[in-house]
């Protein structure tokens, strides 16, 4: 079937773009379109065009799977100032999303017409890139600076009201937009307009003062990545820079960027969160959920009641104390109602929202639920009591989950009639917030109910990774490695504040220990007591974190942790901590030495790398991109370095079998023992990814 197809009606010859599923401007579809245009340009019937899709979607994009090729004719600049360039009226048709190159060939056109249900905007900075078809200087000739830099650093999207509000867009359509927008062409033929040129229209100046702000915020945010500067660059280029000379110098650092390990690794991170999601070997999802329980009332547990109460289902949340079940209903919503503020959501959303949460005492008022998560003390006695519960009051076929980050559901299963039914659902803190979700698959998990689960999360819109049972599954096993070489790298020499600063340094938005004071000391504490006996000889010797909760310092909810916080928790290196440090060193006879940032990292990563490795090879994970993925979106790694085991795979598995194998020297074989899996690789030339 032809990519591009065209139709004449009425004198409006409508080029139809048909390049399932998203309409990507691949080199077929570049090709086609070039020829369409210029057919009709040649034709005297026609007085002009419409470019519209098929599909769900106007054109969502470049062909991703083309970067980091040898480009191939025509390029897609050369496409769009083709049809700029056209002695015709261009309209753009805009249905769904239009998506980088879709949204530059929209720009391009001379006149917009979009769908009131659609959205426009320039995602590249999220991929190492920057819009190459002329993004940034159309852009910022139809809408204001401000608008403009939003967009295009943020990649935040247009709806059809903000569109049409900057002046982006002519027109919303209220039916069939393909319709309207040839509607919309002859009457711009009857009232004898002629073409408009974007190029051709006065630049929206951004003054120096917003220039400075926005740095200062793309210097925060964007710490460590080169794309987004690219990009403020090319727009202030616009301000005094001919339109073709930006062009040509977007063209040439588009170039440069696409093939730079940033945009490597941004890509890799893109591709790979499709990856993990996917569970081909698993059935359609059946199942119509509608009624869900939560039992806790917790932080917790508010947070999934509103991932819930978000994804259309009404909410039983149980607690047996009635004042933490009020103080949770207030709680969520005075959230919902922070939304209506902020503009996120309509004031009838929040309201029919929040009329589907009730509030109940008793497990036994959940007979008619479809779905129950538990999000209860984080404790196997307790756990095993609360599911006994439940497993008399659910009907048969209800799904029963646990929010655990740490416990083996198999056990947990154990307590329950229908384990088939029985799945763990490791939401991150705080729930309604964080995008990751570790779905468990226990060993009498049924296919069935792990596609329940995923489809439930994605209904969530959260990314729902699939996992093992393992202590701490996936993100946790390998936090856990992390944690103990950076108390070992604390006993041998380094202080927190060092530690902090390599993991920093390397793009965590966080090091190890100011995550430990923001999430609570004593939840660390809590983790701690209850693996003491899973613990070594050395690791339980290190009582850093035991004398620094036993001190009433529980991190910046205190004022103190491992660092002292002031009233706007800003954070300062304590003298006392430092001391605690050094006098652990002494307690337990080991001699302190001078500890490299390069020695941090290593053993920081590295640690985890090969945790990975073993994940991986025991099944725990089925693919180096869920790991990827994981640790991307629940743990801060930057996604400018692609994931643990892609950053892996670029530094050389051979390169870290051997520092690996170093520190099984230095620091104690039994902490550092290598993975069969990452030797077996390392030894034949082969990555995590298959690459080689």
């Amino acid at each position: 079937m032809p990519v591009v197809t065209s139709e004449k009606r009425g004198g409006v010859c409508t080029l139809l773009i048909d390049n399932p599923p998203v309409n990507a401007t691949s080199h077929a579809v570049r090709s086609a379109l070039q020829a369409g245009v210029e057919a009709a340009l040649a034709d005297d019937e026609v007085r002009a065009i419409v470019i519209a899709c098929a599909g769900s979607t106007f054109v969502a994009g470049a062909d991703i799977k083309e970067f980091g090729r040898p480009p191939l004719d025509p390029h897609l600049s050369v496409v769009i100032d083709g049809i700029e360039q056209a002695g015709k009226p261009v309209v753009a048709a805009i249905h769904g999303t239009a998506l980088g190159g879709g949204f530059e060939l929209a720009m391009g056109c001379h006149y917009r017409v979009m769908s009131a249900s659609a959205a426009l905007g320039l995602p590249e900075c999220s991929l190492g890139i920057v819009p190459g078809a002329g993004g940034i200087p159309r852009l910022a000739r139809l809408a204001e600076a401000s608008v403009t830099l939003d967009v295009v650093l943020s990649g935040k999207r247009l709806n059809a009201r903000q569109a049409l509000a900057a002046g982006v867009v002519d027109a919303l359509a209220q039916n069939d937009v393909r319709e309207e927008a040839e509607a919309y062409a002859r009457k711009l033929l009857a009232d004898g307009a002629g073409v408009r040129r974007t190029r051709d229209l006065p630049v929206h100046a951004g003054d120096a003062a917003l220039i400075a702000d926005v740095r200062t915020r793309i210097e925060k945010s964007s710490r460590g990545q080169k794309a987004p500067f690219v990009a403020l660059a090319l727009f202030e280029a616009c301000q005094n820079k001919a339109f073709d000379e930006v062009i040509e110098q977007t063209r040439a650092v588009f170039r440069e960027l696409v093939v730079s390990p940033e945009a490597k690794a941004l890509r890799h991170a893109f591709f790979a969160e499709r990856t993990a999601t996917r569970n081909p070997s698993l059935p359609r999802a059946q199942a119509k959920l509608e009624r869900a329980g939560v039992i806790g009332a917790g932080t917790m547990g508010m947070g999934i009641t509103i991932c819930l109460l978000d994804a259309g289902l009404s909410v039983a949340l149980v607690d047996s104390d009635a004042t933490r079940l009020e103080a949770c209903r207030a709680t969520i919503e005075k959230t919902y109602e922070g939304n209506v503020a902020k503009g996120r959501i309509a004031d009838a959303i929040r309201q029919e929202r929040v009329g589907r949460l009730k509030l109940v005492s008793s497990i036994a008022d959940l007979a008619d639920v479809d779905v129950v998560i538990e999000a209860v003390f984080e404790d196997m006695a307790v756990k095993k009591a609360v599911f006994a519960e439940i497993d008399r009051a659910v009907r048969p076929d209800t799904i029963i989950a646990s929010n655990t980050s740490y416990l083996d559901i198999n056990e947990l299963a154990l307590g329950v009639s229908h384990p088939e039914r029985f799945v763990g659902m490791h939401f991150f803190s705080p729930a309604n917030l964080m995008p990751m979700l570790e779905n468990v698959r226990a060993s009498r998990s049924s296919p069935q109910t792990l596609s329940e689960i995923q489809a439930l999360g994605r209904r969530m819109k959260k990314i729902p990774v699939l996992v093992g049972v393992s202590d701490g599954f996936v993100g946790n096993r390998m936090l856990a490695r992390r944690t103990r070489e950076a108390y070992f790298l604390l006993e041998e020499g380094a202080l927190p504040q060092q530690v902090d600063q390599a993991l920093y340094d390397f793009g965590f938005p966080m090091g190890q220990f100011q995550l430990n004071d923001l999430a609570g000391l004593d939840v660390a504490w809590r983790n701690r007591q209850s693996r003491l006996d899973k613990l070594t000889a050395r690791e339980r010797a290190i009582t850093i974190l035991d004398d620094i909760f036993a001190m009433g310092r529980l991190g910046q909810k205190t004022g103190a942790g491992f660092y002292r916080y002031d009233e706007r928790r800003r954070r300062s290196v304590d003298p006392e901590i430092d001391a605690l440090v050094v006098a652990q060193s002494a307690r337990t006879g080991v001699a302190r030495r001078a500890i490299s940032d390069a020695e941090i990292l290593e053993r920081c990563l590295y640690v985890m790398i090969n945790e990975g490795a073993l994940i991986l090879e025991e099944g725990v994970a089925e693919r180096a991109e869920d790991i990827d993925t994981i640790w991307l979106n629940a743990y801060g790694f930057p996604r400018y370095r692609g994931g643990p085991l892609f950053y892996a795979d670029q530094v050389g598995l051979p390169k870290i079998l051997q520092r690996i194998r170093h520190f099984a020297e230095t620091v104690g074989e039994q902490y550092w023992r290598p993975a069969p899996l990452l030797v077996r690789l390392a030894e034949s030339g082969k990555s995590f990814h298959g690459q080689d």
